[in-house]
Order: structure tokens, then sequence, then C-alpha cells
């Protein structure tokens, strides 16, 4: 129905309803004197009176299926106003004012105005809602934010769900009822509610909920076939961005059982506002990202070097879309690997700040093809530290990994012999170079994450290296705010380090995957493989002659990792192509595990 046809047939109903109410008052007092001059004019007063309260008081103007008390506040404002203003209207004609007739419509019309309207919500509360085929939900949270789900899953027949029962901690709220729905228990009920009360559906209703609590419920809800979903931020429901029917999936990152790391703002923009800065690897997943976190503060010019052009123009167009104007944005088609390039680019855009993002990162990939991650790993940096040295960058951050700890494989031996370059040239240059250390990142290219999807599409099953193989893990936006954070806090040498928590066994990482594409576990199942050529059962992000347990920003540390002797990176820069690649790995993981004093060394490079 139209707004023009609602208020018309609003006003047609109020109409009727007000003159029958006097007439019916009247009859009530006097039988034998019901159509009297003074009945017509208190009529008409009332009819005038009504209509131009309930357009003051915005009755044709509510949505009465969703009526409240607010609502019948209206009604008992507009109503008591007309009957006013006609009292009014009787003592200035006749000089008298008939109380108990106008008490009597008083009362009609509250009972008939008010009847006619919130009978739209009783007929959407009863019939609609019986009738509907909504799925039965149960609702994770009974304070705030639950109770105002329920409400808006009770008035949204759109919204599909329909709310049965909540599950809360709080003992105080256990057998009492908010809204109609009884509050039955607390997490540990959930597998029992959910069979007892044939749930299809559950809503994590707690913003306030830590990673380790919302884990913690997960696992619960993970024992049931229901669909578990969790609700957006809250500011976004209140303030319309998102309805109640856009509660999204739980995310594998919402697992990690951690805080995120927090930025300090005011630093990272002194050191960005306004400058010149330059990502290389700015397509893959953590330059990317980089560039994404970098925009928010506002720099002048943001250099996106990468030489896969399909991914470089992926972020540019993304970046000019949502910053056009305001940032001026530089897409550089380049591999770190071709020196003159690099330096070129160094020279005609003069940096202020570079994150080095590029690099080839797949382990077993890296095993077949050595010397390719040392062309990329350790010359690349070299190429794109030695620029930055050259034309005055003022800080060079370089993207490094928990694999290059104690390397027991190529990649992450040439990734440490990144380290050390950069290590190397904090020493001598003006620039200040730091590296960054994390673990894996969820949902990057080529991490687990993307490959536990494909293989639970294809009906599985998961293939896991080993039971108990555990990683660290962190997300792509956490790993980006890190490094930018290392860059403010950059005094020259530093390997900075993120205080990931506890590490996650992979074989729980593929379960809880599993549970959250609404499959079991019996359903898609686990084949574990064995380790792969260069992998380790369990990565660490400091060896033991590195840590330093003070943090220098919250969950940051630094390494106080070993500087190696540049006569030693350099003999390995000047003849690795004479080697083979058996004596190419050797030398990178003796000098990544710092065993250059040994026999083995010694005699591998012939002193």
């Amino acid at each position: 129905m139209s707004y023009r046809k609602r208020v018309l047939f609003l006003v047609t109903i109020d109409s009727i309803i007000v003159l029958t109410a006097i007439f019916f008052s009247q009859y009530i007092l006097d039988t034998k004197n019901v159509f009297t001059p003074f009945l017509f004019v208190t009529a008409f007063s009332l009819l005038i009176g009504h209509h131009i309260f309930a357009y003051i008081f915005k009755l044709y103007k509510k949505v009465w299926q969703y009526a409240s008390i607010g609502e019948l506040i209206g009604i008992f404002k507009a109503i008591t106003w007309t009957i006013v203003f006609a009292g009014i209207v009787q003592g200035v004609i006749f000089h008298d004012v008939y109380f108990r007739a106008l008490a009597i419509t008083w009362m009609l019309h509250m009972l008939l105005i008010g009847g006619a309207r919130f009978s739209w919500r009783l007929y959407r509360d009863t019939y609609v809602k019986q009738n509907a085929n909504k799925k039965r939900t149960l609702v994770v949270g009974a304070g705030a934010a639950g109770t105002m789900v329920v409400r808006q899953l009770l008035h949204n027949n759109e919204a599909g769900l329909l709310p049965v029962a909540f599950i809360d901690d709080d003992i105080h709220k256990h057998h009492l009822e908010i809204l109609d729905v009884p509050v039955v228990g607390g997490i540990e009920c959930i597998e029992s509610v959910v069979k007892e009360k044939e749930i299809t559906n559950i809503v994590i209703a707690i913003p306030s909920l830590s990673k380790k609590e919302l884990n913690k419920i997960f696992q619960e809800c993970s024992k049931t076939r229901a669909k578990t979903q969790i609700l957006p931020m809250i500011e976004d429901l209140m303030s319309g961005k998102v309805s109640v029917n856009q509660f999204r999936d739980v995310q594998v990152e919402d697992l990690l059982g951690r805080e995120p790391v927090q930025l300090d703002s005011e630093s990272i923009v002194d050191t960005i506002s306004g400058k010149t800065v330059l990502v290389t690897g700015a397509g893959g997943s953590i330059g990317s990202e980089i560039c994404r976190q970098i925009s928010n503060f506002n720099p002048s010019k943001l250099i996106l070097v990468g030489h896969g052009e399909n991914s470089i123009y992926s972020i540019d167009m993304e970046l000019r879309q949502s910053y056009s104007g305001k940032i001026e944005i530089v897409p550089v088609i380049g591999d770190i690997q071709d020196r003159a390039r690099i330096f070129s680019v160094m020279e005609m855009y003069k940096p202020n700040v570079v994150y080095h993002a590029a690099a080839h990162k797949h382990v077993p990939l890296m095993e077949y093809n050595p010397v390719e991650a040392v062309k990329n790993n350790i010359f690349g940096t070299k190429n794109v530290a030695e620029a930055a040295d050259t034309f005055g960058v003022k800080t060079f951050v370089m993207i490094s990994s928990d694999k290059a700890v104690n390397p027991t494989n190529v990649m992450g031996a040439t990734k440490r012999f990144a380290e050390l370059i950069v290590q190397q040239m904090a020493k001598q240059s003006q620039t200040k170079f730091v590296a960054v250390r994390f673990g894996n990142v969820l949902g990057s290219r080529g991490s687990v994450i993307p490959l536990f999807k494909k293989q639970i599409q294809a009906g599985g099953p998961v293939t896991v290296t080993d039971p108990e193989m555990t990683r660290y893990f962190m997300t792509i936006p956490e790993a980006s705010r890190l490094v930018i954070q290392a860059g403010t806090l950059a005094r020259g040498g530093e390997i900075f380090v993120l205080d990931m928590g506890e590490p996650v066994k992979i074989v729980d990482l593929a379960k809880n995957l599993i549970k959250l594409s609404g499959y079991s576990v019996e359903e898609i199942g686990i084949e574990f493989t064995g380790l792969r050529p260069g992998e380790k059962m369990f990565e660490e992000l400091l060896n033991e002659n590195e840590v330093h347990k003070k943090q220098v920003f919250p969950k940051i540390h630094i390494g106080k990792a070993v500087v190696i002797e540049r006569r030693v990176l350099d003999y390995f820069m000047e003849n690795y192509e004479q080697m083979n690649a058996v004596d190419v790995k050797d030398y990178l993981l003796m000098v990544a595990n710092n065993r250059v004093e040994e026999e083995a060394f010694l005699e591998l490079v012939g002193s």
C-alpha cells in the first residue's frame, strides 16, 4: 500500500471511530436526546481536533506492526488533546462542558483507536509469526545486545530466524524470560539445549567477547550441527549499517585465542602522513594490506612496486577507488632482482619510508629451487636495501619470517640471510634498517587456510602434515599493522617480533575450519601426510640467544639477533653461482644458524 493510500485509510478509520465514539457515549448517557446541535458541534470539533493532533503526534507515520510503548504514548497524547480541544469548543459556544460524555468518549477513543493500531502488531506477532517458516534459533548472550537481537528478530519477519531460547553464564538470569524468550542455562548447556529445542541456528550476541572466550563458546557450538553465526559490531547495528539478518559466520581469525595488536596512531601519523612511501611486493597478500593500512594515514605519495602486473593493477584500482584525489598512487612494474630498475625507481621517487614485502615464501617449492630463493630473497633484498641507502630513505622495514629462526629449509635460511644484510646495512647507513618477524598469516596466498578450504569444497580429505605439528598464526591486518608500527619504533638494526601467544596445532585449525564450513570431521576426514622437504614440526619466533623479555610496545619484542661478519655474507654472494644446489643450501643453513666457525663450514668455503 502506498503512503498516500495508507494515510487515507487511517484517516477514514479514525473518522468513523471518532464519530461512533461520541454518539455512542451520548447514547449511553441519554438514549432519548442523541442527535442534538450540541452533539453535532462536539462531533465536528472532535473530528477536526483528532486529525490535527494525530498529525502533530505523527500517528499516520508510525509503522504499526512494530508498535510498542512509544506509539501508545503518542495515541494517549493525541486523544487527550483532542478531548481537551472539544471541551474548549463546547465551553466557548455553549458555555457548558459535558464532562461525562467526553470522559466516555476518551475511553472509547483509547480502546478503539489503540485497538485498531495494535491489532496490526497482534496479527504480525501471532498469525504471521506462527505461519512463517522460520529457523529455530538459540541466542548466546542475554545482555543488551542479545535482547536487541531478539527484539529485532521478533519484529523482522524477513530475518527468517525465530529466537526460542537464551544462553548466558549469569546464573541470576537463569529461569527468567526476556521478551517471552527463556534463559535456559550457561555455555555448558548449549549442546543439550540444541537437541532438546531442535535448534538449527546459533547466534553469538556478546560484543565484548575476547578471542579466548569466543573460542570456548564456539567449541561448545561445534559439538552440534547448528549453524553458528556471530553478531556484527553493535555500532553497525545501532547505526543501521547492518540489520539482524546480516549476522556473519564465525571466521578462523575469530578463534586465534588472542587479541589483535593496537596501533600507536600518533607515531604512525608522524612517520607516514605527508610522506612518500614505497612498498615492494605491493600486489601480494601482506604487501597489499600494508598499502591499505598506510593509506589510512594520508601519505602524500604511495609507490606500488611489484613484478606481477595483474596483482599491481588490482591493488592500484582498489586504492584509487577509495583514496582518489587524496593520495598520489604510482604503480610500478619491476622485479627486485633487477638492480638497475630498483635504483632507477628509488632515484625517481626518493621515498621517505620503504616497506620491503617482496619475497619467495613457499618452503617446499624453494627446496627444489634454492638458487631462485637466493636471487629473490637475498639479492633482491640487497638491491632494495642498497638503493634505499644510496638515495637517503629515512626508514627501511623488511618483512621476515619465524622460519628464519634456526632454519632447516632454504626459504627460512634466505630470510635469515636477508635479515643479516639489513643488520649490516644498519651499521654503515644513515637509513634506519629494521626487520619484522612474524608467523604464518591466515588467508595469505599459498597459506594453509585457502588449501584447506579447497579440500573441504572438494569433499575432502583435508591433508595435515602431522597431528603434533604447530604453527604461530596471525591475520593479514595484524601482520601489516606490526610492520607499520615497527617503522615508527626503528632505531636501526633491530629485529622486531610479535608476541603471538600460544602456537596452534594445525590439526585443530583444520577441524575448526571443517566445522565452520558446516561439515563434521567425520564427513570430510583428515589425512596425515608426513613432513615435506624442509619443514619443521615446531616453529620459533626467537631462539634462546635472541630473547628480550621486555616489550618495546604492547605485544612487540626486540630480538637480540646475532650479527654475522660481513665477509661471510660477501663470500657467499660473490661465489654462490659456482656452487651446486647442495652447497648453496649447506652454506645458507650454516650461516643462518651461526655455525660459521665449524669445520664443515670452513671446509665448504675453502678456508
